[in-house]
């Protein structure tokens, strides 16, 4: 899967109450928990990201809170892939479970809000600026995931087959 688009940059410790603000986890509709996908950071944000644009971040990013409804108010969004040099454990998972692409590696200061971007998924290859960088690769499994759009999704389609 090859993704090109734009990049919005966020810090270290990007916490899950910065990607969707513990006041909306009362809301269950995706297109809800976009519009207020990192409200506390940059509240226009949700109006100006276009589907395919790509969020690159430093260390840690996803901590906090165990919740579904940060990775859902990303994708809900159009945003296929964090770029990030760690992510929280838990929010790992539930990205790839949700269907959020995340790739590992250290490109934070190498590009600049409003770059351009390409990323091969499947090899881990990114391209921005000139650099050229490898991302740590993605299981297999979580390739799948991402493939079928989440974990709901891809059991459905072995529960079919």
């Amino acid at each position: 899967m090859i993704l090109q688009g734009k990049i919005w940059k966020f810090g270290d410790n990007i916490d899950t109450d910065i990607i969707i603000p513990a006041k909306y986890l009362a809301h269950t509709d995706p297109k809800v928990l976009g519009e207020h996908c990192m409200e506390p950071l940059a509240p226009d944000f949700p109006k100006k990201v276009k589907a395919g644009d790509i969020i690159v971040s430093g260390t840690n990013f996803g901590c906090g809170s165990s919740r579904e409804h940060a990775p859902i108010a990303i994708t809900a969004l159009g945003i296929p892939l964090v770029i990030a040099k760690t992510f929280a454990r838990i929010f790992y998972r539930n990205a790839f479970n949700k269907g959020l692409a995340l790739l590992e590696a250290d490109i934070y200061d190498l590009v600049h809000d409003g770059d351009e971007i390409d990323v091969d998924v499947a090899t881990g290859i990114i391209r921005c600026g000139g650099n050229e960088v490898k991302a740590k690769p993605i299981p297999p499994f979580m390739v799948e995931l991402i493939n079928e759009g989440g974990l709901i999704n891809y059991l459905k389609k072995k529960l079919e087959g």
